[in-house]
């Protein structure tokens, strides 16, 4: 027993790349970044997501088998507190052996503020705040974090909007932070994951290139989504939403905010509303009602798509087809 127990403390003090039997634990929180995760991995490993299927990573719960994914995690990447809420403390108790990433931090990122005003607001409980102009991180992770908040006025509407990874320039960069977590943290496989990060660096670049095209015929074109969470794409690809259905994804809106959006509609000549898989449908009917807009399905977390280095691809090229086909009446 003794000489077990002297193992145990020896195993416990050595390093992490020590400790590891073939590739590290990774756990990531979502479908993009188990994407990104598993193309830097290739040939090493493959890293769990948690927050998989039609789940929200805005309010999600996590299972009993997920906390002890993060117990036995190395490495944990997720976006930050403002996207999985409900995550922080769980990372915080469960997962503090692991190398917790937050890439909401990773420096050079592209960060834009939630959208206030016109059809996304105004937020009337929320207070001031939202320059469309300010792209610092560090003052909008500050932000973020001083806006934390719950209920019908959360959602961090006056902090940095976090669904950075529809930015395939923001991509890049949070990639580049995980190929140099996972080489630091498994140095054996360190010459792996840059080889692999150099490669997806290369198809991102063309996967930018192929959805600059594809949107093209889009541009100028009207159209109101479910909730704020495609500034970044809209942002890098020269596209604007006149409005958002939902201020909160996690409260449903009212009657005066879907009559508010239903007459941006028609006032806008709105071409087109787009849904989510992971929210009520029947209210992008109901904001329709009495007008000629279509209606369409955007994911920005790839619900439909089978998890791997492929589905980050498929996820930006999925949303620019959509968006195309219904501003364009295709």
């Amino acid at each position: 027993m003794a000489s077990i127990l002297g193992l145990a403390t020896a195993l416990s003090t050595a390093s992490a790349a020590a400790a590891f039997a073939g590739a590290p634990k990774v756990v990531t929180t979502i479908k993009p970044l188990q994407s990104l995760a598993a193309s830097i991995m290739e040939g090493v490993g493959t890293p769990t997501v948690l927050i998989d299927g039609a789940a929200s990573p805005h309010g999600y719960s996590l299972k009993p088998s997920q906390a002890a994914q993060l117990q036995n995690a190395n490495v944990v990447f997720w976006i930050g507190e403002s996207l999985e809420t409900s995550l922080e403390k769980p990372l915080d108790s469960l997962a503090g052996k692991a190398d917790v990433v937050e890439l909401m931090q990773a420096k050079g990122l592209h960060l834009v503020p939630f959208r206030l005003g016109n059809g996304f607001g105004p937020h009337v409980h929320e207070g001031e705040g939202g320059d469309h102009d300010d792209h610092d991180h560090d003052a909008g992770h500050e932000a973020a974090h001083d806006e934390h908040g719950h209920g019908e006025e959360g959602h961090h509407h006056e902090g940095t909007d976090p669904h950075l990874w529809l930015d395939p320039e923001n991509a890049r960069i949070m990639a580049e932070v995980m190929a140099d977590h996972l080489a630091a943290a498994d140095p054996a496989n360190a010459g792996t994951y840059r080889a692999n990060f150099d490669k997806l660096n290369a198809r991102l670049s063309e996967l930018e290139a192929e959805i600059k095209t594809e949107l093209e015929p889009a541009h100028g074109k009207t159209f109101v989504v479910f909730h704020d969470a495609y500034h970044y794409f809209e942002d890098r690809f020269g596209l604007a939403a006149s409005g958002s259905i939902t201020l909160n994804p996690e409260s449903p809106p009212g009657a005066d905010r879907l009559n508010e959006i239903q007459q941006r509609i028609k006032t806008d000549g709105v071409v087109c509303v787009f849904g989510e898989p992971q929210f009520e449908p029947k209210l992008v009917s109901v904001v329709l009602e009495g007008t000629d807009a279509r209606m369409a399905t955007l994911d920005p977390l790839g619900t439909g798509l089978t998890n791997g280095p492929g589905l980050y691809e498929q996820l930006l090229k999925g949303i620019a087809k959509t968006m195309t086909n219904c501003l364009t009446g295709k």
